[in-house]
């Protein structure tokens, strides 16, 4: 049964130096590193308390309210790149869920966790944050191989959330759209079909929606 492991949130902070040689170093303004919270918390249509982007261009709108990621990959991680220290909120993320992937999570999912209801709108894109983080210049590309992506909801109607609830399907309109495939499509050129079959989804975020077409 899925149920969230843990929550995080974040606020921006500044991080590495202005002057630094290599990429991986240099000044980064983000969110990206959160904390555990404990308890319950609030979540609407804008956001889940405690939380603020850095960058509102490609976060935070109301259709990436939550970023969600699977807390079964990270023995996976932590095995393939021997970092033990990769553990829930590695990814960013605000909710670790344990007994979903994006092999069983589809676009257009409706979830209640107690009285929060979300849906499913579009694989997490890795960026150069992801590497900086963790110090691994590939790990974007290697996301984007291997799907271990995340994905995001949008909040349809505001609840209060805590560690230990379980998400509840309620709906799932597109059962052949998994987020795992949704990815393989949108990082191919040679599935146009598909490419506009993904595009038509109604409940896809918008961001996406004009990427692919």
């Amino acid at each position: 049964m899925a149920h969230i492991v843990s929550i995080q949130v974040g606020t921006p902070q500044s991080y590495g130096c202005d002057d630094a040689d290599d990429p991986l170093d240099q000044k980064w303004f983000s969110s990206f590193y959160k904390h555990r919270v404990t308890g319950p918390i609030r979540v609407d249509q804008q956001r889940i308390e405690g939380n603020e982007q850095a960058d509102c261009r490609f976060h935070g709108d109301a259709d990436k309210v939550l970023l969600v990621y699977s807390a079964d990959h990270y023995p996976l991680w932590q095995q393939e790149l021997g970092i033990a220290g990769m553990t829930s909120g590695g990814f960013g993320e605000n909710l670790t869920v344990a007994g979903q992937t994006e092999k069983t999570v589809c676009l257009g999912d409706r979830y209640t966790i107690n009285d929060l209801v979300v849906e499913v709108t579009q694989p997490r894109q890795p960026c150069f944050k992801l590497a900086r983080r963790w110090r691994l210049k590939d790990l974007p590309k290697q996301v984007i191989r291997n799907s271990r992506s995340g994905w995001y909801l949008r909040v349809l109607e505001p609840g209060t959330i805590e560690a230990g609830q379980v998400l509840t399907r309620i709906a799932c309109p597109h059962p052949d759209w998994t987020i795992q495939r949704a990815n393989q499509v949108f990082y191919s050129q040679y599935l146009a079909e598909e490419r506009r079959e993904l595009a038509m989804l109604p409940e896809l975020a918008n961001a996406w929606r004009v990427e692919l077409v």
